[in-house]
């Protein structure tokens, strides 16, 4: 089987849903285009985002992470928050506006697409996923924020994509799990 060779880059705000998505797409990119070869090689996953971006850092992991990302250039990848985000955490907490212009040119060139996760301005949703991902992850509440900010966040993320030139797909993810969102998402890629 040809693998068609998808760059997937989830962005959006903190708690919009990109974790849950990106688990559905993985579930069905990976035993699709897996080898066989008792390794999971069919779909690579990374988590992008390890408290780096928007920090004097930031700029250099997206250059090590573009370098990888030519350099397997016969695999699908998804990235868990990518330039997007390094761009909206430079603005949020450093007042910096971050230039990604660059990073674009080079991300065209192995044809990555953007799936931008959003979510329905609503409070009580957010207030909701924030005590579920407590839950889940205690050590989160050192960065929880309120359900304004993460809104706030989601406006900055919706202005940038605007300026990017990489083809993207906007979805919102307020109900999940939701499998028509999941048709949506590898329709876009070209898997439906």
């Amino acid at each position: 089987m040809i693998n068609p060779k998808h760059t997937i880059i989830f962005e959006g705000p903190e708690l919009a849903g990109k974790s849950y998505l990106m688990s559905q797409i993985y579930d069905y990119l990976e035993p699709k285009y897996n080898s066989g070869s008792k390794v999971l090689d069919g779909c690579h996953w990374f988590n992008c985002d390890l408290g780096l971006f928007g920090t004097r850092f930031g700029a250099n992991v997206l250059l090590k992470y573009l370098e990888l990302l030519e350099e397997i250039n016969d695999s699908n990848v998804m990235l868990e928050k990518f330039h997007l985000t390094e761009a909206v955490y430079q603005k949020i907490y450093n007042n910096y506006d971050f230039d990604f212009s660059k990073i674009e040119k080079r991300l065209k060139k192995i044809k990555a697409k953007i799936i931008l996760v959003t979510f329905d301005a609503d409070e009580n949703l957010l207030k909701k996923r924030l005590k579920d991902r407590l839950a889940l992850y205690p050590h989160y509440n050192r960065i929880a924020q309120t359900p304004v900010d993460y809104i706030s966040q989601q406006k900055k993320y919706l202005e940038l994509i605007s300026q990017s030139n990489l083809d993207h797909l906007i979805v919102n993810a307020s109900v999940l799990p939701n499998p028509l969102l999941v048709e949506k998402i590898l329709k876009f890629l070209g898997e439906l």
